[in-house]
């Protein structure tokens, strides 16, 4: 089986990509983040580079999402079905052209035809995570990267929440593949009961999909 992961920066999804890995004895696909050399340069001037991440992201995607169909059972945090959420929202706001918007959407639609014909052609389960908006801000405080910090940029800080807003809209639209949301404000994953629970979740949910 292949399981995808999403949520919104902040929310717990790289912890709950690890943890559910190792509790079906798999392997985990983690976001490429911390050796995005990108990312940094578009905290600081996403007009500039807000297209070029994009295509990043979306290249890295699609070789994890190509790798995790033709192996067995594997995590991913975060996949190429979520990617077109970030690139409209950059488009909305003005970091990304209309022009580029579209360069992207078609390089995607020929990626997502490639997928089709895989053997297996879309994950098995999406397990989205969820919190309220000031418990996705603590947490980006919390885990200290730099160039994520708000304090002093409202516009950065607006942008996190209309990515919050946007991701609600897009799970309740996914239906490439079965669902579920799992709510890491109230099962704080630092907690090993919590994790508990919300891994017994995700079993339950796979027995009625086996």
């Amino acid at each position: 089986m292949v399981i995808i992961t999403a949520g919104m920066i902040g929310v717990g999804k790289t912890t709950l990509t690890g943890k559910i890995a190792k509790h079906l004895g798999t392997k985990p696909f983690y976001e490429p983040v911390g050796d995005n050399p990108v990312l940094p340069l578009y905290y600081k001037d996403p007009k500039q580079y807000g297209f070029l991440l994009q295509i990043y992201f979306l290249n890295k995607r699609f070789s994890m999402i190509k790798k995790a169909l033709q192996d067995d059972n594997n995590v991913l945090d975060r996949s190429i079905y979520e990617d077109a959420l970030f690139t409209k929202e950059n488009n909305a706001e003005g970091n990304i052209s209309d022009v580029e918007l579209e360069v992207y959407l078609k390089l995607l639609d020929n990626m997502m035809r490639e997928l089709d014909e895989l053997p297996k052609k879309q994950p098995d389960l999406l397990v989205y995570a969820a919190t309220d908006f000031e418990t996705i801000l603590k947490r980006i405080q919390k885990r200290g990267r730099d160039y994520e910090q708000f304090e002093g940029n409202p516009e950065l800080k607006n942008y996190y929440y209309k990515m919050w807003t946007a991701y609600q809209k897009w799970y309740k639209d996914y239906d490439i593949s079965p669902k579920m949301k799992i709510d890491l404000q109230k099962y704080d994953l630092s907690d090993d009961k919590n994790t508990a629970i919300i891994l017994n979740q995700i079993d339950d949910k796979l027995k009625t999909i086996r």
